[in-house]
């Protein structure tokens, strides 16, 4: 029985049994057949009563037969053990005795066979048929059964099998170790299919982090771009303000994005000189709110609940969730008119974004820019942290954005007191 059943999987039989098996050089391979011949020629120097003479012609006929095929044995493992074993199964008829040294032939033909022949089933049936034909042949053809006959009956059919099991377990082995080289390159590939999934991942969460970053400060600037414009006439004093507002907005974008830039091109231990502030949260919710109302959208804040402390993740991308919403309704939506919402209850954060769809009460929206990637960068978001979102029209008009984001429970009241900071009051609603 094969110990190893994983090794037909990993290596087709006809591997095993042709180019999985390295074949001995010409040196070598004259080495066996030499080695054979001499053993099998030393076998005919045994007489019946244990006395040794020197070798009839018949002994080398016997040896030389034999021993001749033995080099196609790798490619007819099954022809060369029946030829050996005839050969062997002739001893007797030419006056030799049939013993384990004249089948020495034989006894390579079966370590062979064990080796080459696909399917061990099959090596395993033709060594045991040369055994029982080489059981059957020993038995004297006239005379008495001595204790010597008895021995050398039970030896010569034994000889080819225990060379079959050695050759199984040469055969095993080299599977095994076949399939362990099989393994270890398939474990290479499968490292190089993680470092270029994580490669990946990688740009896609850059590629996300530049989009949520250019494309609320772009929105912004062309916002406020379209009220110095929309205003430039009627109102010189109030563009003055967009102008003032529009270089503020700028080079606040010009900061960050060479803040984000210089942070993915450090490399390990080396120092770039940008120092990596923390990472956006919804401590920083009223900044962002108060920086869309400068732009000319009408945004309120309502929460509701407890507010508690979020891990980093989390609280990034509900910040992130807010400032793409808000700047899709800058960029697309016709009413003006904005409300988010924090919902702390049911053992999560729920954030709304709903604009009310009525008709704009400022400058017009940027309602011909084509839709990019923000909604599918938010659910991607959401889905990273154990989250989800949705995203569509209302019955009554407008639009509403809702995500719901995992919260860990509150240990005691003081940590949740000091999750509050930076957080509106509960229940309230006004501008933050």
């Amino acid at each position: 029985m094969n110990r190893f059943p994983e090794l037909g999987r990993v290596l087709p039989t006809s591997d095993l049994a042709g180019t999985a098996v390295s074949r001995p050089g010409r040196g070598r391979e004259g080495a066996v057949v030499a080695a054979a011949f001499v053993i099998c020629l030393l076998g005919g120097t045994v007489r019946v009563e244990d006395a040794l003479t020197a070798p009839p012609l018949a002994a080398y006929l016997l040896a030389l037969v034999s021993a001749a095929v033995l080099p196609a044995r790798h490619r007819r493992p099954l022809a060369v053990l029946a030829a050996t074993t005839a050969a062997g199964l002739a001893a007797q008829p030419l006056g030799l005795v049939l013993s384990p040294l004249v089948i020495a032939p034989a006894l390579v033909a079966a370590y062979a066979c064990t080796l080459h022949v696909p399917g061990e089933r099959r090596a395993a049936g033709a060594v045991t048929l040369a055994g029982v034909a080489l059981l059957a042949g020993s038995v004297p053809l006239a005379g008495d059964l001595s204790w010597q006959d008895a021995s050398r009956i039970g030896s010569v059919p034994a000889a080819p099998l225990v060379a079959g099991l050695v050759g199984h377990a040469a055969r095993t082995r080299r599977a095994y170790l076949a399939a362990v080289e099989e393994r270890a390159r398939r474990a290479e590939e499968s490292r190089e299919l993680e470092a270029r999934r994580r490669v990946a991942e990688e740009r896609v969460r850059i590629a996300r982090e530049l989009h949520d970053l250019v494309a609320h400060q772009i929105t912004l600037a062309n916002a406020q771009a379209t009220v110095a414009a929309h205003f430039v006439d009627s109102r010189p004093e109030q563009t003055r303000v967009s102008l003032r507002e529009l270089v503020e907005t700028t080079g606040q974008a010009l900061d960050e994005l060479r803040a984000t830039v210089g942070l993915l091109r450090q490399t390990g231990d080396t120092d770039t000189g940008v120092t990596e502030g923390p990472a956006p949260g919804l401590a920083r919710l009223p900044d962002l709110l108060e920086s869309f109302r400068r732009a000319g959208l009408e945004v309120t804040l309502r929460e509701e609940g407890r507010a508690r402390p979020l891990p980093p993740g989390v609280d990034l991308t509900a910040y992130r969730i807010v400032q793409e919403a808000l700047t899709n309704v800058t960029k697309h939506a016709s009413g003006r008119g904005t409300r988010v919402g924090l919902d702390w209850g049911g053992g999560r954060l729920t954030v709304t974004v709903t604009d009310d769809g009525g008709a704009p009460t400022g400058p017009p929206a940027l309602s011909d820019r084509p839709p990019g990637y923000g909604l599918l960068g938010l659910r991607e978001r959401a889905t990273a942290v154990g989250g989800d979102l949705t995203a569509g029209p209302r019955e009554e008009g407008g639009f509403l954005l809702t995500a719901h984001l995992p919260v860990p429970p509150v240990r005691d009241t003081a940590t949740a007191e000091e999750g509050r900071t930076g957080h509106a009051n509960d229940g309230t609603e006004g501008t933050a």
